[in-house]
């Protein structure tokens, strides 16, 4: 599975672009999948542009993209990248500087 895999370390303007996509299109949080659960760390980056999210995949080497539901005709279709728990506090250990 994609997501098993680890973070990769990331160069300092690697890191830097992926802060800025973070900070401008993404959410941090701490968020429970089931109930009763403990909460989990996730950064997630929602965008209508799949290929950047494609491309901050390959960049991390780890997290998965899924579709998001249009619910009226007029949205346009959109992804979220997203990568929790350990993963996601190595790729914010890298982009917080």
């Amino acid at each position: 599975m994609a997501n098993d895999r680890k973070v990769k370390k990331l160069s300092p303007e690697e890191a830097a672009y992926i802060a800025g996509i973070i900070d401008g299109e993404g959410t941090i949080s701490l968020t429970r999948k089931h109930r009763g659960e403990h909460r989990q760390l996730m950064v997630s980056i929602s965008s209508t542009e799949k290929p950047l999210l494609k491309y901050v995949k390959k960049v991390i080497g780890a997290g998965r993209i899924t579709n998001k539901c249009a619910y009226q005709a007029n949205h346009t279709p959109s992804v979220t990248y997203a990568i929790s728990n350990r993963q996601a506090l190595a790729v914010l250990e890298q982009v917080q500087p």
